[in-house]
């Protein structure tokens, strides 16, 4: 399989990560519409529109990222090794929605993002060694998830 094209990678990853975002939106949808709407919010909560916009862009780069680590060489240990990780961080990152939002357990969420949030920069750190460009590709997504990690305490906090 890895003889593919680097295009084809990408789409196949993309693709996967837009489908597991998509999967962890639909956990989401019916809890932001009834119990979300209920909870105490910081003033620097986003308005809810602006989620879905910026995961979908998240979740390409995502795949983007991933698909060039995977093109410099599957047969290689820090290939497999580096998208480990980022399998890891990927299934953290639809587990916190189910927590969150499906289960609505705000605390026990922030104790699994902060872990997200650690397996992630590995994961970078893995990444900048095979190719420095997927590491540089995954910041805006730490960036995020450090706001969703204060967003998510402070929600806890309030309520």
């Amino acid at each position: 399989m890895n003889n593919l094209s680097l295009p084809i990678k990408i789409l196949i990853t993309v693709v996967l990560c837009l489908a597991i975002g998509g999967a962890s939106g639909l956990a989401t949808t019916s809890a932001i519409n009834d119990w979300y709407v209920t909870l105490n919010k910081p003033s620097f909560n986003p308005p809810n529109w602006i989620f879905a916009p910026v995961w979908t862009l998240l979740y390409a780069m995502m795949g983007v990222a991933a698909a060039l680590v995977w093109h410099e060489g599957w047969e290689k240990k820090a290939v497999k090794n580096a998208l480990l990780f980022f399998g890891i961080q990927l299934f953290l990152n639809a587990m916190w929605s189910l927590l969150f939002f499906a289960w609505r357990q705000p605390a026990f969420a922030l104790v699994e993002i902060i872990i997200l949030w650690s397996v992630l920069l590995v994961c970078i750190l893995k990444f900048k060694a095979i190719k420095p460009l997927a590491a540089y590709l995954l910041i805006p997504y730490l960036l995020w998830v450090t706001f969703a990690s204060f967003l998510n305490g402070a929600i806890g906090w309030l309520n």
